[in-house]
């Protein structure tokens, strides 16, 4: 019978989710992944005595409320219930505060991935790893050097969240749904990142035709700061888009969906750059980063990513100093 067939399939087939980090982001992400049932079993991960088994509980205990049936579970520290998990998610480290920009986190953050990373490894050797950990690019960098893994199988979310916030306030100034609107970005995640309004689309038409130029400049301007302009209001960094966005590339991994997102990866040669960690366009599947896609720069656009280039390479220095 197919239905019968089909439960069965359903059972056979178990994923396991790991979250390192149980703080707002961290809790997010696990939250949308039970809701939306993408792993059979989900373990939140953090150093804090209980904060990680008291969240999962609460997301577990939503589940009658929500209908879903994947299992949220807590460990303070204990990185044996993580054992072969597919996918795993750092979210690990401070925050950000009034005043700071995502560079001052790199030398506390920089060694909380790399011993995240090396728990890991430990137990997940074959785990598909992705950093959220601010500044994200240099922490993805950080994360694939101490997993050694292919950069296919380490790489940073920052894309997703920075086209979110740029297409939300797109919806807003135009009076549409957000649902319509396509967009893509590249470079690193702070104030040199390089929105592309050459690939914006609302529904298929150019955004060019529906916005004037002024407007969508001031949008571009406000979508590179969108991160502090919400450390400025909350006097911390933002969770809900964060957590949601991971979870969204989480997902695609899971299923294969093979989902094309903006995501932070080591280039060896794309785009003329080599040994640097920056946003670009990838197939998103079961592999990881399933194929790199290269868009057609004009000037002014190949000028701006080699200037986040150089802002992103100048923080991977200072971390290569930090030993």
């Amino acid at each position: 019978m197919p239905g019968w067939a089909y439960c069965q399939t359903k059972k056979l087939f178990t994923m396991k989710v790991t979250v390192v980090g149980a703080g707002n982001v961290g809790a997010t992400c696990a939250d949308v992944l039970a809701y939306r049932e993408v792993a059979n079993e989900i373990v939140l991960v953090d150093i804090k005595e209980g904060l990680a088994e008291g969240k999962a509980l609460d997301i577990w205990q939503k589940a009658p409320i929500d209908l879903y049936d994947s299992r949220t579970i807590g460990s303070t520290n204990d990185y044996s219930k993580t054992a072969n998990s597919d996918v795993v998610v750092i979210t690990s480290g401070l925050p950000r505060k009034p005043g700071m920009s995502r560079d001052d986190l790199i030398g506390t953050n920089a060694g909380i991935v790399k011993s995240v990373t090396e728990n890991i490894i430990k137990y997940s050797p074959d785990a598909i790893i992705i950093v959220v950990s601010n500044p994200l690019d240099v922490m993805t960098y950080q994360a694939h050097l101490t997993s050694k893994l292919p950069r296919t199988r380490v790489f940073g979310m920052a894309g997703i969240l920075d086209t979110a916030r740029y297409r939300a306030f797109l919806a807003e100034a135009l009076n549409i749904s957000p649902k319509d609107i396509q967009a893509m970005l590249l470079g690193g995640h702070g104030d040199t990142m390089v929105p592309l309004p050459r690939y914006t689309t609302v529904a298929g038409i150019p955004v060019t035709e529906l916005i004037d130029r002024d407007k969508l400049n001031a949008i571009l301007e406000r979508t590179k700061v969108g991160g502090g302009e919400l450390v400025k209001l909350m006097g911390t960094s933002a969770w809900y888009a964060p957590g949601s966005a991971t979870a969204q590339m989480v997902e695609a991994i899971v299923k294969d969906q093979r989902r094309v997102f903006p995501v932070c990866v080591k280039l060896e040669g794309e785009y003329g750059i080599k040994d640097c960690y920056l946003g670009v366009p990838v197939i998103l599947g079961k592999n990881g980063i399933e194929k790199i896609i290269e868009l057609d720069l004009n000037a002014e656009e190949r000028a701006l990513l080699e200037a986040s280039r150089k802002h992103v390479r100048e923080v991977m220095d200072v971390l290569d100093k930090l030993g």
